[in-house]
């Protein structure tokens, strides 16, 4: 089973990996953790902040987006619900 690391210690060693003081096998080794875990932690955190730091309406626009695309699953999922229960409906005889 894979041991999963709470957020604000991945934060901790993101950051530290950002700052470059220390190279990642001197990270990895001081907090008992693979280089490849390093490495992905601070690519998340450098992808990531473009969006922390995006302006509001970017942040809405996603969200709106997000929606969007969460509705049209809904109702793709609503029409096969419905074609079914049609389809199952002339078999009982209406």
């Amino acid at each position: 089973m894979r041991k999963q690391y709470p957020g604000n210690f991945k934060a901790k060693v993101a950051l530290e990996a950002i700052r470059s003081e220390d190279t990642i096998a001197e990270l990895s080794s001081k907090y008992e953790i693979h280089r490849a875990l390093v490495m992905r932690w601070k690519k998340e955190a450098l992808s990531a902040l473009p969006d922390i730091f995006g302006t509001g309406k970017e942040r809405e626009q996603k969200d709106q987006q997000k929606l969007i695309e969460e509705l049209y699953m809904q109702i793709g999922q609503l029409k096969v619900e419905n074609d079914w229960l049609k389809k199952n409906l002339n078999k009982l005889g209406r």
